[in-house]
Order: C-alpha cells, then sequence, then structure tokens
C-alpha cells in the first residue's frame, strides 16, 4: 500500500497513470497475476519495442515489477502488480499541525507471548534457532529486522514524548505486515487484532504468506521457500474511529483512551487463539520485504484546552 499525502509526493504515480495503454497493462496484470512481456504485447496488440516503454514507466513508479525467467528460447521477463493499494490522502485535518514521528524497530518490543512456527533475523543472520520460543529473548532480538509467529502477541512502548500539556488526538502506524504459514503460502488468511493499552483497536486479515518472488530489501541470503514480503498497512485511530488503509474498522476512537502528554501507550499486534483465521503474522522491518522501513508511528496533539 503505498500512502500520497500531496500532489507533488504522488506526480510519478499520476503520470504513470495518464495512459490508456498503461490502464489496461495494470488491468490485465491484475487479473493474470504474472504474465509474459511477449504475451503482455500480443493481447495489446502493440510491439513488444513499445511495452518495453509502458512497462518502465509503470515499474520506476513502483506500480509494477519485473522478473526474470528462463524458457525454452532464453529469458523472458515477467510482469507483476507490485502496489495492492494506494491511498492518495489530500485532506489536511483541522487541528492537526502538531505531529510527533517515531519508528520502531521491529526487535524493540517490551513484551510477547508467542507460539512455533516463530523466529527472528537480523538483517545478517537468523538469531538463535528457529521454532524456539525462547530466542525471542536473546539479547540479540534487539537486531531483529524481521519476526514471525503462528499465535499469541508481540507489543512494543510507543515513545510519548509530545510537549507539556498537549492531548493525543490521533495516532497513525504504518508496518509491512504478512500471515506465518508453515513454508510459504500466498493463500493463508489471518486474523490480525490490533491493540492500544490492552484495548482491542480493530482486526485486519492478512490474504497470505508471500513468497511468489523475493521482496526487494529482503537480503540474498534469506532463504527462498520463507517470507518474502508483506503488505505495507496504515493504521489510524482518531475521534471519529480506527481505520486501516482509510476503511473504518471499528468505532474504537482516540478519545476513549484519554491519552496526553504523561501517558503511557503500549501497541499490541496479536493472533488471537479465538480468532476466525489463526494463521500467524510476520512483521517486516526495513531489511526485508518490500518498503524499506520499520514500524512507522505518527502522534498528532493539540492543546488540551483546545479539545476538551
Amino acid at each position: 500500500m503505498l500512502h500520497i499525502t500531496s500532489l507533488a509526493e504522488g506526480l510519478e504515480i499520476f503520470k504513470a497513470l495518464g495512459s490508456e495503454v498503461r490502464i489496461e497493462i495494470i488491468n490485465i496484470l491484475l487479473e493474470n497475476n504474472n504474465i509474459s512481456m511477449n504475451e503482455l504485447a500480443s493481447r495489446l496488440n502493440i510491439t513488444n519495442g513499445a511495452l518495453t516503454s509502458h512497462i518502465k514507466k509503470l515499474e520506476s513508479s513502483g506500480l509494477i515489477t519485473t522478473s526474470s525467467e528462463s524458457a525454452g528460447h532464453g529469458n523472458q521477463k515477467i510482469c507483476s502488480v507490485h502496489l495492492d493499494k494506494i491511498l492518495i490522502d489530500l485532506e489536511k485535518e483541522e487541528g492537526y499541525a502538531n505531529v510527533y514521528n517515531t519508528e520502531l524497530a521491529v526487535g524493540h518490543y517490551s513484551n510477547y507471548n508467542i507460539c512455533p512456527t516463530c523466529g527472528l533475523a537480523s538483517a545478517k543472520h537468523l538469531i538463535g534457532e528457529v521454532d524456539d520460543a525462547r530466542y525471542f529473548e536473546h539479547p540479540d532480538r534487539y537486531n531483529a529486522e524481521i519476526l514471525w509467529f503462528t499465535k499469541g502477541y508481540v507489543e512494543y512502548a510507543i515513545p510519548n514524548f509530545i510537549p507539556a500539556s498537549q492531548k493525543i488526538t490521533q495516532i497513525t502506524i504504518s508496518a509491512e505486515l504478512s500471515s506465518e504459514a508453515p513454508g510459504i503460502n500466498n493463500v493463508w488468511p489471518s486474523d490480525i487484532s490490533f491493540y492500544i493499552n490492552d484495548t482491542c483497536i480493530g482486526v485486519w486479515t492478512s490474504p497470505g504468506d508471500f513468497g511468489d518472488v523475493k521482496g526487494l530489501f529482503t537480503p540474498d541470503w534469506w532463504y527462498p521457500n520463507w517470507n518474502q514480503y508483506g503488505l505495507l498497512k496504515l493504521l489510524v485511530i482518531n475521534q471519529k474511529g480506527t481505520f486501516i488503509d482509510g476503511l473504518k474498522i471499528s468505532d474504537v476512537t482516540i478519545d476513549s483512551f484519554h491519552l496526553d502528554f504523561r501517558s503511557a501507550i503500549r501497541f499490541k499486534m496479536a493472533v488471537d487463539d479465538d480468532a476466525a483465521h489463526v494463521g500467524g503474522l510476520t512483521i517486516f522491518g526495513k531489511s526485508f520485504g518490500n518498503y524499506g522501513q520499520d514500524i512507522k508511528v505518527s502522534i498528532n496533539y493539540a492543546p488540551i484546552d483546545e479539545v476538551n
């Protein structure tokens, strides 16, 4: 998921979409997942040379990816859609001018309770042994940039350094997530619950544990039959409710927590025992997956006397 917050930020995307041919390319890829450039050119009734310029524009904007695949007469390029969603948010909400931004490294959780299959890894190597939950206590876990488990939770303490006499009016959290299947399985649903200070604010169902292509940032030493990338999800809780990628998932509002400059904020991601789909959770950090980021957090605030 790509979150665009200004027209200038989305300019390359808008240019790439400013063509009926390129729109048709994306529609074909959405229907067929992976397709060769030869077949694309045939369906569009254009030459391979003409198709190449369109593919380059779509790829440079991040809308699609290409990979080489061996065929009977050499290598051919396979195209697939890269972005699952584009969220364009141009409205500047009144009272949200003051923002505190921070990032949480994947391994910097403050509490956990998880069940195998499970594991952690830094950008360079596995941390301990896979499927042994004891290694979630290992000192090297602070260097973890990917972690996964079948059920349970990891909880993070969100730093709260907003100025004194301010009240929190919105929390935005961005993270790359997927399910956790034994091996990989792109169709492996998992109900992932999000909590703030032990209150569930909503649930998102991850569609699968993705391994069809290598993650853009996933290191070369990583095993090809393991989690490669996730989906970038944008979780927002404000005075209107809780949203993921702009869609409302619960009526829980930020006001119900009464958070201000003195408040501790604990954020938990969980696969609960009683979930309809217990399909695990993988959290990707900046050295894995497709987005090159840790867990990003933005806290909007306003003077207490203005929001009471």
